[in-house]
């Protein structure tokens, strides 16, 4: 019987998608790219980013709190991204 340590289960226990909701010309919106790449890497999740003024819906429901970070589908966070938070959430 093989020992699994948590070492060398990389993958998430599920699969896992963060969607970056942001729009061109943002400050805000690139430092939240930071640190999704960083951590979405370090863990090996995907992750895709939408433009917002291209998706009338996410304008209209998001204009407000650019850049908006969701985690499978459900907000997580906007304006300013945790690190620590986002990784913790990943994890759980």
């Amino acid at each position: 019987m093989a020992d699994m340590s948590p070492l060398f289960r990389r993958t998430p226990p599920r699969e896992r998608l963060v969607t970056l909701i942001r729009k061109p010309g943002c400050h805000l919106c690139d430092d939240a790219q930071v640190v999704v790449e960083k951590v979405c890497g370090d863990l090996g999740v995907p992750w895709e980013q939408k433009d917002i003024t291209e998706d009338r819906e996410l304008h209209d429901q998001y204009w407000e709190q650019i850049p908006v970070v969701l985690v499978d589908g459900r907000q997580h966070t906007f304006w300013r991204v945790n690190e620590g938070r986002l990784r913790k959430a990943l994890t759980d």
